[in-house]
Formats: C-alpha cells, structure tokens, sequence
C-alpha cells in the first residue's frame, strides 16, 4: 500500500527521534579496569613480549597425532561443548531481541466485509472474523486498511543500556564457550596420558611376571636337588601372586580411562578400545614450554576475559534501573482507510498520534531498591572478577612449580631405575650361582618393578604438568577473536523447516 510520503505521522515520528538521539543516559559508564585494581602485583603489569609462544594448537607440541586427532573430535563432538554453543545461540537471540527495541513496532491490518438486504429490510452483514450480524437494510462490500505503530523512546537511556547489557553478556558466553572447550581439550589430554600411562604399566607388569615365572621354576630346581628350602619356591610363588593381582586393577584403571575419552568425544565408552589398542610410549612434549609473562593471563584466558564481560554487563544494568526513576516517553500513531471497492481506498486516508509520557510518583521505594540491588550485583560481578584474575594467576604458579618438580622427579626416577635394574640383574645371577638367598632376589625384583612404575609415573606426571601448564595460560583457542554463535542446526533446525 502506497502511503504519502509527508503525512503528519511520519514527520512527528522523524522529530521524536531527534529527541531520542538527543535524549541524554543515566547511568555509570563502564571502564576497564587497570591490573593494579585487580589486585595483579606490579611485576606481572608488564607488556608480553612480541616472540610469546603460540599456544592455539598446544597439543601439537607433544607431537602424537592420535592424541591430536582426540582433542579435534573433542571439539566437534563434546557435549559439554554443544550445551555451551546452545546457550551461546541462546544469548544472541536475546541480543537481537533487545536491539528490537530501538526500534518501532509496527503492525497491519486489512478487513473485508459484505452486508446482503434480506426480504423484510433486514441485512446479513458477513463480518472479516466469519461471523454474521442481521441489521437494517441495505446492500454492499466495505474494504479497510491499516497501519499502527508503537514505540517506547528511551529518554534516559534505558534502551540504550539494555542493549548494552545483553550485548556484554552475549560475549560473556562467547568466552564461557571457549572455557568449557579448553576444559574439555585438558581433559582430554590427561585421559590419553592416563590410558598411555596403564599401558605401560601393564607391560611392566607382565614383564615382572615372566622373571618372577623363571625365579619361580629356577626355586622349584633347587628345591629338588636338595640345595634349598621349601621356602624359596613358596617365597617365589607369594611374589608371583601379588605382581599377577595387580593386572586386574591396572586393566580396570585403563579401561577407565579408554571409557572416559569416548565420551569426551561424544561417543560410547568403549567406542575407541580399537584406535587405542595398540600400546604406544607416553607423549612427551618439548623440554622447554615458554611460559611469557603473566600478565599474558588476563587477556588470554577466556574465563578472566568472561568475567570482566559479566562486570560490564552488571555495569549497565544499574542505567537501567535508573532510567526506571525518569519520566518515559511512548508514542502510537496509526493510518487506516475504508472504501466500498478496492480502487477507493486510497481516496481517503486517516491517522492518529498519541504521546504518552509516565512518571513513577509513588511505588513503596521499589524503583530505588532496584538501583540498589543493581549496584551490589556490580559488586559482586568486580569481586568475581578479581578472584578470576588472582586464580588464573595461581594456576600458572602452581603449573610452573608443577612442571619444575616433574622434571625434577623424572631426572631422579630415571638413575633409580638404572640401578633397580643393575641390581636385580646382580641379584639373579647370584641366585642362580647360590651366592645369595630368595628373599634378597625377591627384594631386588620388586624394587625393579616399582622404579619401572615409578619412572613411568613421572614421564606422565610431566606430560600431564605440561597440559596444566598450556591450560592455565590459557591455550587452544584464539585469544583474539571473542567465539560467537554459529547457525541452528540439527534437531533446532529441522523442527524450523
């Protein structure tokens, strides 16, 4: 429908949003807050250098394409991480929702309706809704158009910052995003390090068993020729018994770990048994892990980040409640015409404006409890954020000191297990020889198990002090793009089609 371009409506419509655009924000302005307020320690407050270690794709570094391929199916398939798109999606929408706001709502309408002349003067009129009404004579069609629109201007800035609120907080669940897919991708990797980590001590296992199996029928030998006890073969047959009984439990710690990672990656517990059948060493990353400064952690770690969105959006909310103390502005206008044929109904056209302005006078102090209540959330959303920084900032410490000890501790297993294994070489051939008695030997092979688990333990716990390191620095994603919504898909879209 065809309207006049300079009608009153529209004209009035432009002047208000003059005085929209002039119309003046009540509320704190958010500004970002300064290391030194976060509680961060003058040392830290120093700008990264520009070499900083690329840590977007940190498992790469220890260079295991199956516990690559892992983390990769993690991300495309964790539910964790669907669950978080899914509230990402959700937050966008309602930014889109309180974007609409500043704009007008505008609705239309068009009827029709038809009256007959029935015999004794009465008319049936047909009604647009298909209802019938009988009224006095005559006969014809009536046609109507129509044209309404409402719109709440935000004097004093409400819109504005509601807008700004959700608008913060739909980057807050952007970063929330990337929280949850770091976790998922650290998890990950401590489960193959684990799985990896069973592997190997059950090849250890099996290995104490075939010399314990060969101390056991050397025992039996000199039982029989006379040359010992009875006691060495049933010495040999305790320690037998005690290495065979820790299979099972190495195997169901194993299993657990296999299990875990198939639904990390969106999957059955046991649907990844075949890829990781095959044993393989414990993935050892680089001897060095540039750590940069930690300053670096607060724009980095998206759940810092996260925060500091949340305090922004807090920020906002206490405008909002605010504006809630000021007049309010709303304005409705509507244009409608009505002919008896469709070529007349441009012939004549009406409209209407309203203004309406409201002014809380008395409400029992609710409006000011509601500014008060906004700035306590504000408070809380700055000691959120605070505790954010200072633990994001003991992560890395206790990482740093983690990986130290770990090498420390892998150094030291390392010579343990040299001379573990000397010794228990010494002490067979003694035994054979008759130069030494079972309960040395068994002594012997038990510390040679125990610093073959113990050395394998450490390997691990390095890998693992490794993975804390990159996941409390705040690797595997891109710092600097904030994640946003991808479009619906799966059962959302198909119940859209």
């Amino acid at each position: 429908m065809m309207m006049r371009s300079r009608s009153p409506f529209l004209l009035a419509a432009v002047a208000l949003g003059a005085l929209v655009l002039s119309g003046c924000t009540v509320g704190p302005d958010y500004r970002p807050r300064a290391p030194a307020e976060l509680g961060v320690p003058d040392a830290y407050s120093v700008t990264a250098p520009p070499t900083r270690e690329d840590l977007t794709r940190w498992w790469r570094s220890f260079d295991d394409p199956v516990l690559g391929d892992l983390v990769e199916r993690a991300a495309d398939a964790n539910l964790d991480i669907v669950q978080a798109t899914a509230r990402l999606r959700q937050a966008r929408e309602a930014l889109v929702q309180s974007r609409a706001s500043l704009l007008p709502t505008i609705n239309g309408s068009a009827g029709y309706s038809r009256s007959e002349t029935l015999r004794g003067g009465t008319t049936v009129i047909t009604l647009p809704d298909g209802t019938t009404q009988s009224i006095g004579g005559g006969s014809g069609s009536n046609f109507s158009l129509g044209l309404d629109a409402q719109y709440q201007l935000g004097l004093f800035g409400e819109i504005r910052r509601t807008v700004e609120a959700t608008s913060a907080q739909y980057e807050a669940s952007g970063l929330d995003q990337a929280t949850v897919l770091l976790s998922v991708q650290a998890e990950v990797a401590r489960n193959y390090v684990l799985a990896r980590l069973y592997q190997l001590q059950l090849a250890n296992a099996r290995d104490s068993l075939a010399l314990q199996d060969d101390n056991l029928e050397i025992a039996g030998f000199r039982v029989q020729a006379g040359l010992v006890s009875s006691l060495d073969q049933e010495q040999a047959r305790v320690q037998r018994a005690q290495t065979a009984a820790s299979v099972p439990l190495i195997e169901q710690q194993y299993n657990a770990a296999v299990s875990r990672l198939g639904v990390l990656t969106g999957q059955a517990p046991g649907a990844l048994k075949p890829m990781l059948a095959a044993v393989k060493p414990i993935p050892r990353g680089p001897d060095t892990a540039g750590v940069g400064i930690p300053a670096d952690v607060l724009r980095q770690r998206p759940d810092v980040r996260s925060a500091e969105r949340n305090l922004a959006a807090a920020t906002a909310q206490i405008g909002v409640a605010k504006a809630q103390l000021y007049p309010a502005l709303a304005i409705s206008g509507n244009i409608s015409s009505r002919a008896g044929n469709l070529g007349g109904l441009l012939d004549t056209i009406t409209g209407g404006l309203f203004a309406g302005l409201t002014q809380a006078i008395f409400n029992g102090g609710r409006l000011n409890s509601q500014v008060r209540s906004a700035q306590a959330a504000t408070d809380a959303a700055l000691a959120a954020y605070k505790q954010a920084v200072l633990t994001a900032l003991e992560d890395v410490e206790n990482a740093v000191v983690a990986l130290r000890t770990a090498e420390a501790r892998e150094r030291e297993f390392a010579v343990a297990l040299e001379a573990a294994n000397n010794s228990a070489i010494l002490s067979r051939s003694q035994y054979r020889t008759g130069l030494t008695d079972f309960t040395t030997l068994s002594q012997q092979e038990a510390a040679l198990l125990s610093a073959r688990n113990s050395a394998a333990q450490a390997r691990a716990d390095h890998a693992n002090s490794l993975v804390q390191l990159y996941s409390a620095l705040g690797g595997g994603w891109d710092a600097n793009v904030i994640p946003t919504a991808p479009e619906a898909r799966g059962i959302s879209q198909d119940e859209n089609r």
